[in-house]
């Protein structure tokens, strides 16, 4: 066998096996498509402590906490602690104006300025005050949320199914998902993740990770205090519960909102400072993850292979294998005399595994006849791929349209066709976070008033 058919086999065996190792994502894409985990009504109403950390939201805390107010859930069976951090506005005075209702702390430290700070010095001042283990579970909220009024009832019930011991995430939807193109590409980012990943992970026994806000954990896992401080705590959080087997779940009847971007230039910062922590993930968990996937005491194998998978930058380990492939390809004349780098890269050689890269390259050839062949095999992959994209967007609108709200049908379009370039767009964030090594926490503004009157309203509408 020839030295290039060598390689391009080998490294099409390492797509192959790449690909067969994320197979379970169609899966749960599919199952979350058509089922969901429903949860009996619970008699048991848990205490909570709700944890809003808040820096310089002013315009927005208010908004959460009269909807956690005005929820359907018994008002002596929670606390709502307020964090106030390094704010240099009036949160704390808006927050401290709802009178014993709620709980206001502040803390300023500048060289600590992510959220999980924000936790981490809350939980302390908890722990001192009323003891973190006179609450069975905290919920943890960004200060621009809102809830529903039955969200609390809804994840209660989940909580107390499962013996008060599992995380529960909830539906996260936009109250401002029809503003303009980029808070829908939002609004459909973690509408997508809730319907094509969380809700299957949980109909299938499998754990699933948290998204940033809006979910309930155990008051036995801050017993210790809180210690994810990173650029995305909710990785690490994720992670580290799958190694501890703890299960993470979903309840799709649980629906809060949040305040999604509306400009190009905070989405890129904001999706930059998610991929520099993810790539931090990777780095410092994944040999542990690995660890635990051949633990004899490991509860949930199929969670840590899950997890596995879902920390690795996907867009990026692709390009990697095509251009370490094309490196050893390079070495050909050396091995091969009678072809050349001309032979390799633009002639017939190349054998991309995903047959992109090889397309790519030989499309340049102005001398061959085959040219346009290789360009419309390039176009193909890129189609295919695109139109994948954009059915799932489809699909997206269709089956959640009761609860996607105040879209009209020409921004709906519009976004179908965005959506799959708002995909396309994680492989230069990727690359941008992985060499980003200063890349430090900055606050996302918010300023979208909509209340939770607002949102029912809507509802009623529809």
């Amino acid at each position: 066998m020839a030295y290039t058919d060598i390689i391009n086999l080998i490294f099409g065996i390492i797509f192959g096996i790449y690909s067969l190792g994320m197979l379970h994502f169609i899966v749960f894409g599919i199952v979350g498509l058509f089922k969901k985990k429903k949860f009996p009504k619970q008699n048991t109403f848990n205490r909570y402590g709700m944890i809003i950390p808040a820096r310089n939201e002013e315009l927005v805390v208010g908004g959460l906490i009269d909807s956690i107010l005005k929820s359907d859930y018994p008002k002596d069976k929670y606390e709502i602690f307020v964090i106030a951090h390094n704010c240099t506005d009036k949160t704390a005075e808006v927050a401290r104006s709802y009178g014993e209702n709620v709980h206001v702390y502040e803390y300023n430290n500048p060289n600590e300025c992510t959220m999980g700070f924000a936790f981490k010095y809350l939980f302390e001042q908890i722990e001192k005050d009323y003891g973190t283990q006179s609450f069975d579970g905290f919920f943890l909220f960004n200060a621009d949320n809102i809830v529903e009024k039955a969200y609390f009832n809804k994840m209660n019930d989940a909580f107390e199914y499962y013996g008060k011991k599992n995380i529960v995430t909830s539906f996260r939807n936009s109250k401002n998902f029809g503003t303009n193109v980029i808070s829908g590409l939002y609004g459909i980012y973690f509408a997508y993740g809730c319907m094509f990943e969380a809700r299957g992970r949980t109909v299938l026994g499998c754990s699933t990770r948290v998204q940033g806000t809006g979910y309930v954990i155990p008051a036995e896992l801050v017993k210790d205090g809180w210690k994810y401080v990173t650029l995305t705590e909710d990785w690490e959080f994720s992670a580290d519960q799958i190694i501890d087997n703890n299960k993470i779940k979903y309840c799709d009847d649980a629906t809060f909102y949040d305040e999604q971007p509306t400009s190009f230039r905070i989405m890129w910062r904001q999706r930059v400072r998610w991929a520099r922590g993810h790539w931090l993930v990777c780095v410092y968990r994944f040999k542990d993850i690995v660890r635990h996937l051949f633990a004899k005491d490991n509860k949930s194998r199929f969670s840590t292979y899950d997890i596995t998978f879902n920390i690795l930058p996907f867009c990026f380990i692709l390009f990697a294998v095509g251009l370490l492939q094309a490196i050893l390809l390079a070495f050909t004349p050396l091995i091969q005399p009678e072809l050349s780098l001309y032979d390799v890269f633009i002639g017939t050689q190349f054998n991309s595994a995903s047959d992109f890269f090889g397309a790519f390259l030989r499309s340049f050839n102005p001398f061959s006849g085959e040219t346009y062949s290789h360009l419309f095999t390039l176009t193909k992959s890129f189609m295919l791929t695109y139109i994948g994209a954009m059915v799932s967007a489809i699909g997206l609108f269709i089956f959640e349209h009761k609860r996607i709200k105040g879209v009209n049908i020409f921004l709906k379009i519009i976004l179908i066709l965005l959506w799959p370039f708002f995909l396309f767009l994680q492989f230069p964030i990727d690359v941008q976070a992985l060499f980003s090594k200063n890349l430090g926490w900055k606050v996302i503004p918010h300023a979208d008033t909509t209340k939770i009157h607002h949102i029912e309203k809507l509802n009623k509408n529809k």
